[in-house]
């Protein structure tokens, strides 16, 4: 009976480690895909403080998505 739990509880854990990177991973994509957009409209405007405003922030999202996937990511191993 100990055996088939710890059994059970093995696959529970690492199914739920799966689940966790896909949800990273969609997480990732998310927040990338926005900051591409921002660079893609108001990153490419003609005023210059709105292009270096919103190019900042998307690499702001891109620095902080990246360390913060990276870090859950080592969680979950």
């Amino acid at each position: 009976m100990a055996q088939r739990v710890r059994k059970l509880n093995e696959r529970i854990i690492e199914e739920s480690k799966s689940a966790g990177e896909a949800t990273l991973t969609a997480y990732e994509k998310a927040l990338k895909a926005i900051a591409g957009s921002l660079e893609r409209g108001p990153g490419k405007s003609e005023v210059e403080w709105i292009s270096a405003l919103a190019t900042t922030q998307a690499k702001w999202i891109r620095d902080v998505t990246t360390a913060w996937t990276s870090a859950a990511r080592g969680v979950l191993k």
